[in-house]
């Protein structure tokens, strides 16, 4: 699997974090004050420019109150699966 922050695959990560802010009503400003970090940091990761993982994707859906659980399965829909080696 490429590590490009520009998959498709990662792209719709960004894609659901996204309209999940903007379904919440909050800014780039507002996530950022919640998640106690500066607005370039939300939007370093709307852009592509910045990668998260899953303790910080956990933390954002948190702050957009978003349910984790709903909002992974979402993403994990769009991502390939890898063929089962034998």
């Amino acid at each position: 699997m490429p590590k490009s922050v520009f998959t498709d695959s990662y792209a719709a990560l960004v894609r659901a974090l996204v309209e999940a802010r903007l379904a919440a009503g909050l800014t780039q400003v507002q996530l950022a004050w919640a998640l106690g970090r500066p607005q370039s940091f939300v939007s370093k990761i709307e852009r592509g420019e910045r990668r998260i993982d899953l303790v910080e994707f956990c933390a954002i859906a948190d702050a957009i109150g978003a349910d984790r659980e709903v909002l992974f399965r979402g993403v994990s829909a769009s991502v390939p699966r890898l063929p089962r080696s034998a």
